[in-house]
């Protein structure tokens, strides 16, 4: 859950980042690396030192707290602009698991005139913290040395060169910090040092790819006065445009890689779009017929982007991708309006970005014209109640079953309607499981499904045609309660027994629209917050982390979506619809493949299997989360 388990490098990457937030916050100029030949690794800094002293509701060590119990560090504690306002490691989170995952692991800390010394053991203390000498004053820093336990992974050794490119970008973020690695088997050295970094970095890594124009670079953070985000919240960039050859695109989040993307790189996405899309039109650029979308101005870019977001929330605890929505706004509007002054203050290379971004449009844009020509001349009629999308691309095309005329009111509102279809369904469609396909279109509903998506009823293992599919997501929209997962339920079988091939193909998904809203108020440096919970669980898990912010209980308010009909249009889009900050899950088979699926749906909705239902009912019952 907490690490990614191909390889250790990951645990090792938190003891890092740790590291690396004490430079962050101004008090580290160095971060030295090795890599012994024992397997183990050492990772110092000259920062502060983990308080050494008794915590005062635990009575226990802070030193071991951090690294055996989740949650107890000083990074969840960003009220009032702390050291750790911008921290992407979470002491307590982070190395509790490094230290869980190793078989011994050593600490020693600098701080307050001495030397402590601490040793865990599979993840248990096995030496208590001892002061073991005394030091200068400003002697200060923090020494972790991990064993990383080689059954938890599936390769024991630490991949060299990724170890190389994550120091090599703590080097580049933090301009004037010092980072080395000393590899123990060689004896060899690497150090890095960037008085500016991220054009040096840019440039080393695209080589002698020629640039379109100059490297795009610029840095904004939000002052004290600004309404929409924290003082201090932002983003640096440089992006550069190629003809030719691979891209390189890295982020980061508070010096966090997020491999994944995530919502501050659709931010850039949308800054770059904005602003080439508006100096094209006020130069009168566009030919005729022409319409410029995000990816014809980011097909070609490349570009290294470090975010500072005060409270970022990222899918899953390794954070590969952050999901904070107000990151796309952040980022994307600094970034638009650094870009648009760029692009007029220098309208030649504007010209030649707009041409760049046409020519990708006129390609696109002939591609789909043949894609349009291999499709047959019959056409039918599409179901009057679907609002279908203006594009033909079936690449970027999704379509929304959406449960209920008032929720698809919203939707059709709420999507853009360039690439997003809505098709409301009446009620809870027929249990398609035992009905013969060719007594399927006596049911209005799957027939207007069936014909508005393009494709023909067919059974497992048919050579079914998908040359007609409309859309290349078909996306089941549903209320987030019970009888929402019985429409979903319903919709899966009709796909599983009727439409496999979607699903083989991947292309069925479920929208997970929010149960809960919780509006939070202003405090200290965080302005009004509007979160989201998909679930119970997750509304506990946001409660718990405002009073670790230090809000008084009742502070915020609670609202309960009672389905999506309550939602307007801007809520369901924000949460549900938009690519960018939704939450969409692709269905797929089980680890254990079709046949599962299918003897599960067997049970589950075939007439015959009532016995059956029960006593698996009544075996798994206690598994269930209610929702009374």
């Amino acid at each position: 859950m907490y690490t990614r388990t191909d390889n250790p490098l990951h645990i090792i990457q938190e003891v890092i980042d740790n590291a690396a937030d004490e430079a962050l916050a101004g008090f580290a100029h160095g971060i030295d690396v090795i890599l012994h030949t024992d397997g183990s690794v050492t990772v110092e800094d000259d920062g502060r030192g983990i308080p050494v002293g008794d915590h005062p509701e635990e009575h226990t060590p802070v030193v071991e707290l951090v690294f055996t119990r989740l949650h107890t560090g000083g990074k969840f504690n960003k009220a009032d602009g702390g050291a750790y306002a911008f921290s992407g490691g979470l002491h307590g989170v982070g190395v509790s698991v490094t230290n869980a995952l190793s078989t011994r692991l050593e600490v020693t800390v600098w701080r307050d005139g001495g030397e402590y010394r601490v040793v865990f053991g599979d993840g248990d203390v096995i030496e208590p913290l001892v002061r073991v000498a005394s030091v200068g004053k400003r002697r200060t820093g923090t020494r972790v040395r991990a064993w990383p336990d080689g059954r938890y992974f599936d390769h024991a050794g630490i991949p060299l060169a990724d170890l190389e490119h994550a120091l090599r970008s703590k080097a580049v973020l933090l301009p004037g910090t010092r980072v080395t690695l000393a590899l123990e088997k060689t004896g060899q050295t690497r150090e890095w040092h960037y008085a500016a970094g991220l054009r040096d970095y840019l440039s080393e890594e695209l080589g002698d790819v020629p640039v379109l124009v100059p490297l795009f670079e610029g840095q904004q953070y939000a002052a004290e006065d600004d309404e929409h985000f924290a003082r201090g919240e932002g983003a640096q960039w440089v992006v550069a445009w190629t003809a030719e050859g691979p891209t390189v695109r890295e982020s980061y989040v508070n010096l966090i890689a997020t491999t994944a993307g995530g919502t501050h790189e659709s931010g850039l996405r949308e800054g770059l779009f904005n602003a080439v899309k508006s100096f094209a039109e006020l130069h009168n650029l566009l030919p005729k017929g022409i319409r410029l979308l995000p990816e014809d101005v980011f097909t070609r870019a490349s570009f290294v982007l470090s975010a500072k977001v005060l409270d970022p929330q990222f899918q899953g605890q390794i954070k590969e991708r952050l999901n904070s929505r107000d990151a796309v706004r952040l980022v994307g509007g600094f970034l638009r309006n650094a870009l648009e002054l760029w692009l007029h203050a220098n309208v030649e290379y504007g010209k030649q970005l707009a041409e760049l971004a046409i020519g990708q449009a006129q390609a696109r844009s002939r591609a789909a014209r043949k894609i349009e020509k291999r499709k047959g001349s019959g056409v039918a009629v599409l179901p009057g109640k679907l609002t279908d999308c203006e594009s033909s691309d079936a690449t970027r095309t999704e379509v929304f079953l959406v449960e209920g005329d008032s929720a698809g009111g919203s939707a059709k509102m709420g999507r853009d309607k360039e690439f997003q279809a809505i098709l409301p369904l009446r009620g809870k469609i027929l249990n398609a499981w035992e009905v013969d396909r060719d007594r399927l279109f006596a049911n209005q509903e799957i027939h207007d499904i069936s014909v508005a998506i393009g494709v023909d009823p067919h059974a497992r293992g048919d050579a079914a045609d998908l040359s007609g599919l409309r859309y290349g997501r078909i996306c089941i929209l549903s209320d987030a309660d019970v009888d929402g997962a019985h429409i979903q339920v319903l919709l899966l079988t009709l796909f599983l027994r009727h439409f496999p091939r979607l699903i083989e193909e991947g292309h069925v998904y479920v929208a997970r629209p929010p149960l809960f809203r919780v509006d939070v108020p202003s405090a200290g440096k965080r302005p009004a917050r509007k979160l989201y919970c998909l679930d119970q669980s997750e509304l506990d898990a946001v409660q718990e982390k405002l009073r670790g912010e230090g809000l008084r209980e009742g502070a915020w308010r609670i609202s309960r979506f009672k389905g999506l009909g309550e939602m307007n249009a801007e809520q369901l889009w924000d949460t549900t619809l938009n690519p960018d900050t939704r939450r969409l899950a692709r269905v797929r088979h089980g680890g254990d493949g079709v046949l599962a699926s299918a003897t599960m749906f067997e049970l589950l909705m075939a007439r015959g299997e009532a016995a059956q239902r029960r006593a698996w009912l009544e075996e798994k019952g206690n598994l269930a989360d209610l929702d009374v």
